[in-house]
């Protein structure tokens, strides 16, 4: 296209008018940057639009045949653009979130967020961390929601809320009754855990690292109700964020257990690209997270 929506309203003004500089008043345009727009347009296309009698501006036939066309080419764009910022209004939200943060968090923040926007969609988007992240980087998701400290030079994170991993076994484990585990213990119980890229994994490697290549990994599993549903079996003792584990030690089916000199800390962050458009919706969701958290 040879031509700009600024033009063309710059045309429509003009033909309305019958004067340049009252149609660059009502554009709020000085007068040559209006009579600057009007002439590229005509010299874009080789054609005149006006025909100059006294101080009118009025349009020639070739102006007229255009002009009802170009209003409604023009109307058509307006509506386009009051369409776009609706949308916005509505607070519609995609949402990406690692497993621990999507499957046991999200949820609490749902309902305050729709009573805001409560025409909104909101899509919910969970995998791990390393694929929440690149679901941002490729704006897949307006926000993510993950569950460790990602360094990337387009990746801007903003801290959360802090968590801590707990490990646990079953009621009926032998270890049930310690307090505490021993780094014998550590060393020869079965571990069932998160899958390597997922941020537990992370903390939990972190925090055992002298330990890890005597540490037998029995299973590895992508999903907490997974590796819950195993330990609860007997299979080996897990290591879950306590936000995932409360219900089941109220209920008594899974009992803690306590490392001695372990930090097990972490902190949860939003994950955004450096580079992106404002968005209203996406700042509401974060201030509603950090409120309630």
């Amino acid at each position: 296209m040879n031509y700009s929506l600024r033009q063309l309203s710059i045309f429509l003004a003009v033909a309305r008018h019958e004067n340049v500089s009252k149609a660059a008043a009502e554009l709020n345009l000085s007068q040559s940057a209006a009579s600057a727009a009007l002439q590229a347009l005509e010299r874009n296309y080789g054609v005149a639009l006006f025909e100059r009698q006294g101080n009118k501006l009025q349009l020639n036939p070739v102006g007229h045949s255009l002009r009802k066309e170009a209003e409604t080419l023009y109307a058509h764009a307006q509506q386009f653009d009051q369409l776009l910022q609706r949308h916005g209004e509505l607070g519609h939200l995609k949402v990406g979130a690692s497993f621990t943060i999507g499957n046991h968090l999200v949820v609490r923040y749902l309902a305050d967020y729709l009573s805001h926007y409560p025409d909104a969609d909101v899509e919910l988007d969970t995998a791990n961390t390393p694929e929440i992240v690149h679901k941002v980087l490729n704006y897949e998701v307006d926000v993510g929601m993950i569950e460790r400290e990602v360094q990337h030079r387009e990746l801007e994170l903003i801290p959360w809320m802090e968590d801590e991993l707990v490990v646990f076994c079953s009621a009926d484990h032998p270890l049930a009754s310690q307090q505490t585990l021993s780094t014998r213990d550590i060393k020869t119980a079965r571990w069932i855990l998160r899958e390597p890229d997922s941020g537990a994994r992370h903390t939990f490697d972190r925090a055992l690292a002298g330990l890890l290549p005597e540490i037998n990994i029995y299973r590895e599993f992508r999903h907490n109700e997974a590796i819950k549903s195993a330990v609860e079996s007997g299979l080996g003792i897990g290591c879950l964020s306590q936000v995932v584990l409360q219900n089941d030690f109220r209920n008594g089916t899974l009992v803690p257990l306590k490392l001695a000199r372990r930090d097990m800390r972490r902190r949860f962050y939003f994950a955004l690209p450096r580079k992106r458009h404002d968005k209203a919706a996406v700042n509401y969701w974060i201030e509603l997270c950090r409120r309630q958290q």
